[in-house]
């Protein structure tokens, strides 16, 4: 039995909203990536870590790459775009249609320049029958050569252990880069500010929650209890966004922290006392001061 170790770093990549955080979660079995339906729903390169007897992958989870609209775009491309290189494996995450998107296409465009070995992963299996998923991995295979095509559900687990073996075979042999409870390199803080943002991503309209973010203003264990006390403040770039995040007597408000207590609780292990409080900065995704305020720092990058 061979005692070789491997370890690197495992960059996911794809069109916003084909999957990529389910999957981190899936690989990680925790919720280290927030989810939505909406697009554009990771901002920041989120470092998960997962450790066997075997291996250590180190994911990073990027945000999708997509047309930016504002600075905070321009940031998330960047960080999207910079995944692809200093790299050990590529996985291109897609779901399964025939007709290859324009979006697709590009993001095809970007890996041509890449020495990494690059997996297609086709997400959401569980949606279409064979046939088309024979069509889906045809159609690809004509578009680049991939090391890899595996076809998986992250939302049901479907070749989870397949992915997983490939990963090994692909990852250099290496150590532990950290110790192997250790599952992010997030700050506690900034994975609650990422829960309260789902949350609100979750319940809000549609043209509200990209002109958000969260702010962990204070977070302190209460001495002698196992609560901890937290304040948040939701930013908006509106006056109008203001009302409706707050809702009728408070109630849309009130329901975004019972939502993200329930999280933040399994999160930190403890009892959770959340305070949110809601403020306007206008244009703040225009902004480097704030952008950099809310963690969204080009020099991180």
């Amino acid at each position: 039995m061979s005692n070789k170790f491997y370890s690197g770093v495992v960059s996911l990549i794809g069109r916003p909203n084909v999957g990529k955080s389910t999957l981190m979660n899936l690989l990680i079995g925790e919720k280290i990536s927030i989810i939505s339906s909406k697009p554009q729903t990771t901002r920041n390169k989120i470092q998960s870590i997962l450790t066997t007897e075997s291996m250590q992958a180190i994911f990073v989870d990027t945000p999708g790459i997509h047309k930016a609209k504002s600075k905070l775009g321009d940031y998330m491309v960047k960080s999207a775009e910079n995944a692809l290189n200093d790299v050990d494996i590529v996985m291109y995450l897609i779901e399964p249609y025939e007709k290859i998107k324009d979006s697709d296409r590009a993001i095809i465009e970007r890996l041509e320049r890449v020495k990494t070995p690059v997996f297609l992963i086709i997400n959401k299996i569980d949606t279409v029958d064979k046939p088309v998923l024979l069509g889906v991995i045809e159609s690809y295979r004509r578009e680049y050569d991939f090391v890899e095509i595996i076809p998986i559900s992250a939302l049901k687990g479907d070749n989870k252990e397949l992915l997983l073996k490939n990963i090994e075979k692909y990852l250099p042999e290496g150590p532990k880069y950290f110790p192997e409870d250790m599952i992010t390199d997030q700050p506690e803080r900034q994975i609650v500010s990422e829960i309260i943002r789902e949350k609100a991503l979750y319940l809000l309209q549609d043209e509200i929650p990209h002109g958000i973010a969260v702010e962990i203003t204070s977070m302190k264990d209460r001495q002698g209890k196992d609560i901890t006390d937290i304040e948040a403040t939701i930013y908006c770039e509106r006056d109008s966004h203001k009302g409706i995040i707050i809702g009728k007597q408070g109630s849309m408000l009130k329901k975004i922290g019972s939502n993200a207590r329930r999280d933040i609780q399994r999160f930190l292990g403890s009892h959770i006392n959340l305070q949110l409080w809601i403020k306007v900065k206008k244009d703040w995704r225009d902004s480097d001061i704030l952008l950099k305020n809310f963690g969204y720092d080009a020099k991180n990058i």
